[in-house]
């Protein structure tokens, strides 16, 4: 077996913190009856404000899970709260002891009122690859049937991999313990209050959450992977929020490309860097050679091991957002269940519609099977790409100095734009997601000395920007297009790009001119740092991004690591 119960982990009992005990104490009550995943769906269909679509649950995922012959996909429908609420989380174990006293209480009591209603709870293996599983058990009212299905879709029901599970490598780390409980109340202003009470509690050393007042069923995903990533790294593994594809080049037609063998590419970047569109693209628009092989791990979670070079994933589907899919999209077929989308009736059949048109977020939870040809494993990362949106950097960057390439992952940035209420001055301000995972809950520093050993281990690292290019302004900029990045990210893959340094940056460097001309002509002319127009306004802002990044690090916990972000900071300085 994989991960281990708490009798199993806790050689003294007394170590199992009160959070867990309480979590493990519901749990475990015999009236708390399990379910599976068919019983899940058939109670989602009774549940108040769950509407059955005329749309099939993708037939292969319906079979492999015995779900009932004709199974239709279902629509859970919210309120208000149709997102995470990331001010909601409390990390138990970074609260004074005082203020344990009193979260333990809160939970004892909202425990109780739970226990008032007919409970059910349901496994998952948490995990693919038979190195790398954990045992998940959600526990919930009956009433939150449509999440406790959605969370045995998202990641894999017990019973389908339990011969595989008990042959996998026993782990040092305690099972799962998701609680929640939706209709949670609660006017204790200790806790936040976004349009309805909400508590996560973390207990991450224990691995336990607790969801109150929480009904969006991305609380019960992204809670579960916070465990499941912080547990990869309580192994010594790199926890990545970001996707990754494997290319293997030994087919190929033209036989100067054998020798590239297996290559994987990984991509990290916040909403809109393009890290979904690299990591599905199917020939990188038409670049790739002629006989390639692709197979994609997963375009949003999974573990780099350091120790045996590979990457391993914890997910079998894809929880998307729909606002680009229409009602003729292709996407629809992979479809196993959708969360707050309009429905329209056409010819007598409830129809689900994406583009957003109910309100922002509609999500659908699709099969991987949508991504082509897929593994649990792939090889070590070849090349790890940054995604930025930053104006002041040119289109791609190779980052040959290890230290400079994870402090660019460390101070990985976004920006805000008009469309949110902001001043000038904070437009001018960049918005930090280390290595682009907001799922982080334990010391920047741990991943950090990750990604430090995954590029001394061979890993190449890159910066992407997809926001556009100093033309003459901020605003008047360089578009950097999509197939452009993707055109790139072939001739990193097949090592057809030269470099050189960039002067303004050491450390960093940026493709030749003469590497560049065949595939994309006219854009080094374009994009050369050279040829940027307002220089003295363009180098201002550039070491003004960087002096941003510096005071990121500075203000982040690694300042229980004096030297190791004094290496950082050093590097974060622009030669002008």
């Amino acid at each position: 077996m994989a991960s281990q119960s708490s009798y199993e982990y806790y050689g003294n009992l007394k170590d199992i913190s009160r959070i867990r005990a309480i979590a493990e104490t519901v749990m475990s009550n015999p009236k708390v009856r399990k379910i599976s995943i068919s019983e899940a769906y058939e109670l989602a269909l009774k549940q108040p404000g769950i509407s059955e679509t005329d749309l099939l649950i993708y037939p292969p995922f319906a079979k492999k899970h015995n779900l009932p012959a004709g199974a239709k996909v279902i629509n859970d429908c919210h309120g208000k709260i149709i997102g995470r609420t990331a001010q909601a989380r409390v990390f138990y174990n970074r609260i004074p002891e005082i203020e344990k006293r009193k979260v333990e209480g809160d939970l004892r009591e909202a425990v109780f009122q739970l226990e008032q209603n007919k409970l059910i709870k349901a496994e998952a293996i948490i995990g693919l690859d038979k190195d790398l599983m954990l045992k998940g058990t959600v526990v919930t009212t009956e009433s939150d049937a449509a999440n406790v299905f959605n969370w045995l879709c998202n990641f894999t029901p017990f019973d389908y991999l339990k011969d595989e599970y008990k042959k996998s490598k026993k782990l040092p780390i305690q099972d799962i313990i998701i609680v929640a409980y939706n209709n949670w109340t609660c006017d204790d202003p200790y806790y936040t209050n976004i349009n309805a009470p909400q508590l996560a509690m973390v207990d991450e050393k224990h691995n336990v959450i607790f969801n109150l007042g929480m009904r969006y069923f991305g609380e019960r995903k992204k809670g579960t992977l916070t465990l499941a990533w912080t547990s990869g790294m309580r192994l010594g593994m790199a926890a990545c929020h970001g996707g990754i594809k494997e290319i293997d080049f030994s087919k190929c037609e033209d036989d100067k490309f054998h020798s590239l063998k297996k290559r994987s590419i990984a991509f990290y970047g916040l909403s809109g860097t393009g890290k979904s569109s690299h990591t599905n693209s199917a020939d990188n628009n038409g670049t790739m050679p002629k006989g390639f092989k692709k197979v994609v791990l997963h375009d949003d979670a999974f573990q780099i091991d350091t120790e045996n070079k590979v990457c391993r994933v914890w997910e079998p589907s894809l929880f998307d957002k729909t606002d680009s899919r229409d009602i003729d999209h292709p996407d629809w077929k992979y479809c196993i269940s959708l969360m707050n989308h309009a429905s329209i009736n056409i010819n007598g059949k409830v129809i689900p519609v994406g583009l957003d048109i109910r309100q922002a977020n509609g999500r659908s939870l699709l099969d991987r099977d949508l991504l082509g040809k897929w593994v649990n494993r792939c090889s070590f990362p070849k090349a790890l790409a940054w995604l930025m949106k930053d104006t002041s950097l040119p289109p791609i960057l190779k980052l040959k100095d290890t230290t400079l390439a994870v402090a660019m992952g460390a101070a990985l940035v976004t920006r805000r734009n008009r469309a949110e209420n902001v001043t000038e001055e904070e437009l001018q301000k960049l918005v930090f997601e280390p290595f682009a995972n907001p799922f982080r809950v334990y010391e920047l520093y741990k991943d950090i000395e990750s990604f430090i050993k995954v590029i001394e281990n061979g890993a190449d690292c890159y910066s992407f920007n997809s926001a556009g290019y100093w033309r003459s302004s901020d605003t008047d900029i360089e578009d950097i297009a999509l197939q452009d990045s993707l055109t790139l990210q072939t001739e990193i893959l097949t090592d057809q790009i030269e470099w050189h340094d960039w002067s303004l940056l050491p450390g960093a460097m940026i493709p030749t001119k003469d590497s560049l001309e065949m595939l994309l002509p006219g854009f080094y002319d374009k994009y050369d740092p050279h040829k940027r127009q307002n220089v003295k306004n363009y180098i201002e802002l550039l070491k003004n991004r960087f002096k941003q990044r510096r005071k990121f690090l500075e203000s982040s916990d690694l300042k229980e690591k004096p030297e190791l972000l004094k290496k950082l900071i050093h590097v974060l300085h622009i030669n002008a």
